[in-house]
């Protein structure tokens, strides 16, 4: 495939992904219909299913594809704050502020993402385990980082402490958009730093 026609594919599947994650947060994932999404993406049926097997598969790369924008998100905050020169908590402090960004940007995804980790027995449950610690990773290389340099303590548990730093995110974000839209994303921010501060550098 030459290059016209990658790019090519690559907006219909954007265009997928878009109508996918809005219409399967509005529904669901069972009453929301390949025709449905098809119309609400402006391409055909025949289209979809060009580029993904089954419902199923469309929504797996979806997941794949919007968690490995957060990752890449997170990853670029950590490495910006490192040529900077900064410490590892300013990179904790960055991605806190990145996830924020990715949420307010994407926030149908988000939900449909937070939901989806606490269902069971879906197909695509193993897939999205693997990206969501893809996710989580990248905080705890930044962790072990500022353990090793000793910035930070020791002590740590640092795959609990990453987990729960992404979780603080997604949950503060959720709640801010759904029950204190008025907010800003820098009073958020300001709000979540405060704790990453006293959880991870103990100051």
């Amino acid at each position: 495939m030459d290059s016209s026609g990658t790019t090519r594919r690559q907006v219909t599947r954007q265009k997928l992904y878009e109508a996918a994650v809005t219409l399967i947060a509005e529904k669901g994932f069972s009453a929301t219909t390949v025709d449905e999404i098809a119309e609400r993406a402006g391409v055909a049926k025949g289209t979809v299913y060009y580029n993904f097997k089954s419902k199923t598969e469309l929504f797996e790369e979806l997941l794949r594809h919007g968690v490995g924008l957060l990752t890449e998100s997170l990853r670029s905050a950590a490495d910006a704050t490192e040529e900077r020169g900064g410490t590892r908590v300013q990179a904790l402090d960055a991605m806190i502020r990145a996830g924020l960004v990715f949420i307010d940007r994407y926030p149908a995804f988000t939900q449909l993402y937070v939901a989806e980790l606490w269902r069971t027995n879906r197909a695509w449950q193993s897939t999205l385990l693997v990206v969501r610690q893809e996710a989580v990773a990248v905080v705890e290389g930044v962790l072990r980082e500022g353990v090793a340099n000793g910035e930070l303590s020791e002590e740590i548990d640092i795959q609990l402490t990453a987990a729960a730093l992404v979780g603080m995110v997604l949950v503060a974000a959720l709640d801010w958009q759904a029950f204190q839209p008025e907010r800003t994303i820098d009073d958020v921010h300001s709000a979540l730093s405060l704790l990453l501060h006293g959880r991870v550098s103990g100051r």
